[in-house]
Formats: structure tokens, sequence, C-alpha cells
């Protein structure tokens, strides 16, 4: 659908020539010469953008912005003038306007300032649909997202979700696989119903199958009595499978035919359940290696990645960082009944700065430890506990640029404290097990 740009201004010579300029570049414009015409135009369905001219005729253009926001609220209004001065830019910011460009227009400045006005209507468009999709189901918050491959899997997940297709989330531990897991929930049409989780690599081998399916008494040493399992619980809802490659391949097996026939037989039962629930998967590990190492059934692979979304390490994203700090920040103060509002520029250079290894888990847990640090009404930069990316420690060239700052931060954080994996795990906040698989996989010494 091409971009609609309405045209405010009444010298009809300029109006051709901004509307040649943008039908040459696929936008659909529209024109108003008084008014009467602006306001017989906001009577229809809104445009993406209006160009309006401080003035038009005997009326200031900034007048009019007003009335254009309040009916357009998500428009996004650029200022054209031919006597810019700073005190009309200021004035025309305060009442709604995008930008303030100065005329003669510029071709190549206008289709510039054009496209990213339309992006921000659109980003704010996404999130707006977001935060009502939610509260309309009674969901949680929307999470927040800047980063572009982000706002994509936003529209990814907005597609998919009316659909009962099965879902796999990849990427790094804390990147927020069970966050996305949530928001498919929310938007699906189970979002009534319960949406039940299981960390795959947090059970033993012996009772997994038991968690997932179902066992009945006296099946296996200690099966006391009959137990439901976790697919009946999830029962007109959804499933989430966090950690797949970490479930033994044995009970891969028997996951796949559960999901391809529908039904569920309790581990020692002779009862067979139909199942009726939206199945999500997760896992922090390559896909590709999992298959390849036998750590995930190629055919379970194929069966539970209908669709396949990837988030990406928080590194990569760093529109988010800041963002996602402040949201916590604001979290974490009012638990604490404190009033922290900011963070000084030290410290958001150091929060814009690290590499996160431990990706957004490992960023809640920072400022959620700064706030208990923090004695004023702003994060200093000596309230967190971050280093350089770059440690004293040279890095290993047998590892990208990126592996080698996560090993050296992997590194440093074992350092400080002592050794201590479990402890080391958390102030990254990554899992024990994923802590375990980097030390081995980066040849760190203990």
């Amino acid at each position: 659908m091409k971009p609609s740009i309405l045209i405010v201004d009444d010298e009809p010579k300029l109006v051709d020539l901004i509307a040649g300029i943008l039908d040459a570049e696929g936008y659909e414009t529209s024109r108003a010469d008084s008014v009467a015409t602006l306001n017989k135009a906001l009577e229809g369905e809104p445009v993406d953008a209006v160009l309006l001219d401080l003035k038009l005729g005997d009326e200031n253009g900034l007048d009019l912005l007003p009335s254009i926001k309040k009916l357009w609220p998500e428009t996004e209004v650029i200022v054209l003038t031919g006597y810019a001065t700073i005190d009309a830019a200021v004035e025309a910011t305060k009442r709604g306007a995008y930008h303030f460009q100065s005329k003669p227009v510029q071709a190549k400045e206008l289709l510039v300032t054009l496209q990213k006005a339309i992006e921000r209507k659109r980003f704010v468009e996404e999130n707006s649909n977001l935060r009502k999709a939610l509260a309309s189901k009674g969901g949680r918050s929307a999470p927040i997202f800047k980063c572009p491959d982000m706002k994509e899997v936003v529209r990814t997940i907005e597609k998919i979700a009316p659909s009962d297709v099965s879902v796999l989330i990849t990427g790094e531990s804390g990147t927020g696989k069970e966050v996305i897991a949530d928001l498919i929930h929310d938007l699906s049409p189970r979002a009534a119903g319960p949406i039940v989780k299981i960390n795959c690599a947090a059970l033993p081998r012996e009772l997994i199958e038991s968690e997932l399916f179902g066992s009945v008494k006296g099946a296996f040493t200690g099966a006391h009595s009959d137990r439901e399992g976790l697919f009946r619980q999830a029962e007109g809802g959804t499933l989430l499978l966090d950690e797949l490659s970490e479930m033994p391949v044995d009970t891969q097996s028997k996951l796949l035919r559960v999901l391809q026939e529908r039904e569920v037989r309790p581990v020692g039962g002779r009862t067979v359940y139909k199942t009726n629930c939206r199945v999500i998967a997760a896992t922090n590990r390559k896909t590709e290696e999992a298959i390849k190492e036998g750590k995930l059934r190629e055919d379970l692979f194929y069966r539970i990645s209908a669709v396949t979304v990837y988030l990406p390490p928080l590194r990569e994203r760093r529109e988010d960082i800041l963002p996602l700090a402040q949201s916590f920040l604001k979290l974490y103060s009012a638990q604490a009944g404190r009033i922290i509002n900011a963070f000084s520029a030290a410290a958001l250079d150091r929060l814009r700065g690290y590499d996160w290894p431990g990706n957004v888990r490992q960023l809640q847990n920072e400022i959620q430890r700064a706030v208990l640090m923090c004695e004023g009404s702003e994060v200093q930069v000596t309230d967190l506990s971050l280093r350089s990316s770059r440690t004293d420690e040279a890095f290993d060239t047998s590892f990208t640029l990126m592996e080698g700052m996560e090993r050296n931060a992997i590194v440093q954080m074992l350092k400080e404290t002592g050794g201590n994996k479990l402890e080391t795990a958390r102030r990254l906040g990554i899992g024990r097990q994923t802590l375990y698989n980097k030390i081995k996989a980066f040849k760190i010494q203990a």
C-alpha cells in the first residue's frame, strides 16, 4: 500500500512540484489549498503525513496543527515555510509537528524527512495496536522493542498468533524467548486459556515424560498417585517447551508422536487422551548444530518449526538497551519504594557500550542491583557492576570478535566470583547449564 501524503499549501506551482516529486517516488498525494478544503479532508481517512504551509491564506498554519493532531493523532505533520526562525520551529514542535522544513523545498531532504516520519508513525501504530490487543485480552504489558529486527519479529507474531501453528523460538539465553511465547499466547484466540511452561533441561530423564504426558499410580518408583501431565494441564491454551534440545532424544520421539496424533498416553497407562493445546518450543542452541550433534531430532525439528522466530542477542540490538533499562528502572524503583528517575550520562554510556553476554536477563538483573545500590534519585556509573567489555585479558583469536568478548566477560566474572559457577551464571543472567556449555565451547579453564 502506497504511503499517503496530504499537501496543504495555497501556492499551486509549489504543490505541483512537490506532488510530482512524491508521485515519482511511489507516494499517493492529495491536496488542500484552504482551511475549508483542509477541514473537508480531515473528515476522511487519516493520511501517513501532512506537509503543512506555515501561511495558508490569512491563517497561520501553526494554529491548524492542533486540529490536525486531534483528528489524526498518529499522522506526522511537517511544517513548510519560507520564513524559518528558531522560535517558529520550537513553537511548531510544541504543537505537535514532526519536523520544520524551509522553502525552497529540496527534493532529497524532503524525501528523507518523509521516510523517517512515516517510519515513526508506523512504529507508534505497531506499539499502539500491540498494547490494545494485549489490553483487550487482559494480558501482560507490551514488550519494548525499538530495534528494526525486533519490530519485524513483532510483525511476524501478529500474523501467526491467531493460528494454531507450532512455533520454534531461537536465540541465545536471556534474549527474551519466554516473553515472545507469552506474547504469542496473549494475542491468540487461546489467551483465555492457560500457558503452561516447562524447562526441559531442568528435569531428570526419568521424570520428564511423567511431567509432560502424565503417569498412573505405580508406573515407576515414587509414582504414588496419578499425574495429569502438562499436555492435559495446557488444554485449551499453550504449552511452552523451553530448552527443547536438552530433552532426551527418546522422549523427543514420543513427543513427535503426540504432536502428530494430538493425543497422549500417560506413563504406565492404557487410556489415551486427546490433546488440544498449541505448542511453542524454544532453544538457545543453533538448531543445525543441535541436529548434527544428535541433540535434536531432525523430524521433530521440522514438525515443531512450522514458523521459526529468531531473537538476536542484545549486543546486536543496541537500540533496545536504554528503553529496556529505563523500563526496568521504573519497575524496580517502584518495588523498592524509591524515587529514582534516571541514569547519569556516564551510566548511560556504560550501559550502551556493554556487550551483555547474558542479554536482557543480565540487563534486568543489573538494573535491579543498581536500584539497591543507588543513594540518590539518579543511577550513577559507580552503582553499576559492569566493567568495560574488553577485559585486561587479551582476546583469544580462535574465536570471532563477539565470541571473544563473551568469553572474556565469562572469564572476568569467574575471577570475581572465585570460580563459583552458580554465582557467575546468576550475575550474568544465564542458566547454569548454559554457562557450562559456554565454558566448554570457549575452552575456559575453571
